[in-house]
């Protein structure tokens, strides 16, 4: 982000900085060959464009006064966008189908929803609806929720750079500042994976009414006509 913004660093110089004044510094982590089932049968599914696979998952946290409060992250796994999130005392199979079902309507129906085997998840109600609406449902081993790395790595980032640092005293406090590091992710946030760029960057458009007509290419032609 300093890059963007035109500052000449590097992680050398910016890690330090980070260390001096008590941040958490990243390590890096050696690279893993392809992820087997348990069952060594096969590897898992990868997206290949977007809309391809969703994923979804639960995080859990509490308000100021100690009472829980769920949020259900829903992403595209190829583009590493966060779609939305979804924040309630409380959320059944229900709220997961209306979750999705605005979700089907602005951005269409993805061929594969990835998750878990939470009750919420493998709810009859909602794997009948999914079939109907013609999206197939992919979910991981029991136990093994790197089959889930996807968004499993957004729900770590949204617990480091957001959840650890904030305390919410209501629950329309946590809606609105979540909501609003959502949109900074998609928008603004650059991601390591795609070559740093942030998922669904911000688009600019010129205001209409602002917009001048272009000048004839050559004016002197029409009052100047050619002798031969």
């Amino acid at each position: 982000m300093l890059q963007h913004k035109g500052w000449r660093v590097n992680a050398k110089r910016v890690a330090p900085i980070w260390r001096r004044e008590g941040l958490k510094v990243l390590s890096k982590q050696a690279k893993r060959g392809c992820l087997w089932l348990n069952d060594g049968s096969c590897v898992r599914l990868r997206p290949e464009y977007p809309n391809h696979i969703w994923s979804h998952d639960f995080v859990e946290d509490r308000t100021h006064d100690g009472r829980k409060y769920r949020m259900l992250n829903i992403i595209d796994e190829f583009s590493r966008e966060c779609l939305a999130i979804r924040i309630s005392r409380k959320l059944k199979p229900t709220d997961v189908i209306d979750a999705l079902s605005d979700l089907f309507i602005l951005r269409g129906i993805p061929t594969y929803i990835r998750s878990d085997n939470g009750p919420e998840f493998i709810a009859h109600n909602l794997r009948n609806w999914l079939s109907a609406m013609g999206a197939k449902t992919d979910y991981i081993m029991p136990g093994s929720p790197w089959e889930n790395g996807y968004c499993e790595s957004f729900n770590s980032k949204l617990r480091d750079e957001l959840l650890n640092g904030e305390i919410f005293y209501t629950l329309k406090e946590a809606k609105i500042v979540i909501e609003d590091w959502r949109r900074h992710y998609k928008t603004i946030r650059p991601h390591s994976s795609l070559r740093y760029q942030p998922p669904a960057p911000e688009v600019l458009q010129w205001p209409a009414g602002q917009l001048q007509p272009a000048s004839p290419a050559t004016p002197a032609l029409a009052s100047n006509p050619i002798i031969n």
